[in-house]
C-alpha cells in the first residue's frame, strides 16, 4: 500500500519518520488490518475496455482528459498522449529524464515536471522548450490561456509563456517549512488563477502574479511542524465558480472564488481530494471511511465503511455511483445516494497511483504497475 511523502523544505527528511508522526502508522506488523470484502452481486455493469501499460507510475500520477484523449506520464520519463476509444497510443515521448510531476494539457500543449526541476513543454510528441525551476515539483502543471503555471514545493508559483518558454512572473508565499510530497490544488476559474499556499486558497491574476483574494481553509495548529502541516491537497471539486477542498488531515471546505468568500469549512480527517457535483461531495478519510457531504453546507449525508484501512484514493463521482480506488488495485463503485457497494473492478493489483477520470462514458485509472485502465458501462 502507497503511503504519501514528505520533505523538509531546505533539506529532506526521512519519509517512514514524517509518515509515522503524521498518520500515526504503526510497524506492519502492528498496522491495522484491511477490511475484508464481502461477496458483491454488481448492480451496475461496466466491462474493461483497453489497457495500456504506459510505465511506471509517478509518486502522485495525474492523468489529463482533453476531448477523446488522455495525457499520461511515467516515472521514467515518458509521456504518452492515448486514444480514449481504442487505448492505442497517438504519441508517445520519452525525455530522458525521470518525471516528478504531470502531466498538465490544455489539448495542443502537454507539460511535465523532471527530476531535475526542469519543466518541460511538449506538443505533438515533441519537447519544444525547457525551463530549470528552484524547487522540487509534486503537482502537475496547469496549461491554460497559452500559458504553463507551476506550483513548487517551496509555495512558489511561476507563470511561463506556453510559446517560448519565457519566464512571465513568480510569486512566493513563504508558509511552513514542512511541505506535503503530494500534488496539490492549481486549477483556473474564469479568469482566476486558483492556488493551494499551506492550508489557504489564494486566487492570483494570471497576467501579473498579483494576489485577488485569500481565504483560509485551515489554520496550521499545534506545537511543532509537523502538526502544523496543513497543505492542500488534490483534486479540488470545481463546480461553477465554487471551489471545494481539503486540507490534509484537517478539514474540508467551499470557496467562492468568483469573491473570495469561503463558503463553509468541516474538520475531517483525510489526505486525498475530492470529486462532487452541485449537490454532493465526496472523499476518502485517512482511516478508510468514504464520506459524503452537502455541498450548500458542509452537512454530512452518508459515511461508509466498508473500506476502512485499504489505502483509498480520491473518488470520483460518476453518475449515480462513486468510484473509489483502494491500495490493492480494485476500484469500487459505491452508491452516490447510499454509500452502499454496486460493483467493484480489477486493476493489476498493484496501488491505484492517479485519482480517477471520466472521458466521455470512460473511467480511466493509472496503477502504481504502470497499466492505464478504462472501463465503459455496458
Amino acid at each position: 500500500m502507497k503511503n504519501s511523502r514528505f520533505t523538509l523544505y531546505g533539506y529532506a527528511l526521512s519519509a517512514i519518520v514524517v509518515v509515522a508522526a503524521l498518520t500515526g502508522c504503526a510497524s506492519p506488523g502492528n498496522a491495522p488490518k484491511p477490511a475484508e470484502l464481502a461477496p458483491l452481486l454488481p448492480t451496475i455493469s461496466v466491462r474493461q475496455a483497453w489497457v495500456n501499460p504506459v510505465g511506471p507510475a509517478l509518486l502522485d500520477a495525474h492523468l489529463a482528459v482533453v476531448g477523446s484523449r488522455v495525457l499520461a506520464a511515467s516515472s521514467n520519463g515518458t509521456v504518452a498522449m492515448i486514444d480514449v476509444a481504442s487505448g492505442a497510443d497517438v504519441w508517445r515521448l520519452t525525455l530522458g529524464n525521470q518525471i516528478t510531476a504531470g502531466v498538465g494539457s490544455d489539448g495542443f500543449m502537454a507539460a511535465v515536471v523532471t527530476e531535475r526541476n526542469d519543466v518541460v513543454s511538449v506538443v505533438d510528441g515533441k519537447e519544444v522548450w525547457r525551463q530549470r525551476l528552484a524547487a522540487a515539483v509534486y503537482t502537475a502543471p496547469l496549461v491554460a490561456g497559452q500559458r504553463v503555471f507551476v506550483l513548487g514545493a517551496d509555495r512558489t508559483v511561476t507563470a511561463f509563456d506556453g510559446n517560448s518558454g519565457a519566464r512571465l512572473w513568480s510569486q512566493n508565499r513563504p508558509g511552513e517549512p514542512l511541505v506535503l510530497r503530494k500534488s496539490g490544488v492549481m486549477l483556473a476559474v474564469a479568469d482566476t488563477l486558483v492556488v493551494g499556499m499551506g492550508g489557504r486558497l489564494v486566487g492570483f491574476n494570471p497576467n501579473n502574479g498579483s494576489v485577488r483574494w485569500d481565504v483560509p481553509i485551515a489554520l496550521p495548529r499545534g506545537s511543532n511542524d509537523v502538526e502544523r502541516l496543513v497543505d492542500l491537497t488534490g483534486p479540488a471539486s470545481r463546480q461553477s465558480d465554487e471551489v471545494c477542498v481539503r486540507a490534509f488531515q484537517a478539514a474540508v471546505g467551499c470557496v467562492d472564488a468568483s469573491r473570495g468568500r469561503l463558503k463553509w469549512t468541516r474538520p475531517a480527517d483525510g489526505r486525498q481530494g475530492l470529486s462532487g457535483d452541485d449537490t454532493s461531495l465526496f472523499g476518502t478519510e485517512a482511516n478508510g471511511q468514504v464520506q459524503a457531504w452537502n455541498r450548500a453546507n458542509g452537512d454530512k449525508l452518508w459515511t461508509y465503511d466498508g473500506l476502512s484501512h485499504r489505502g483509498l484514493a480520491a473518488p470520483l463521482l460518476l453518475g449515480r455511483s462513486v468510484a473509489v480506488p483502494d491500495g490493492f488495485g480494485l476500484v469500487h463503485l459505491l452508491s452516490r445516494d447510499t454509500g452502499l457497494p454496486m460493483a467493484r473492478l480489477t486493476t493489476d493489483g498493484t496501488p491505484i497511483a492517479s485519482a480517477p477520470v471520466l472521458a466521455g462514458d470512460t473511467l480511466l485509472v493509472l496503477t502504481q504497475g504502470g497499466k492505464l485502465f478504462a472501463w465503459r458501462p455496458q
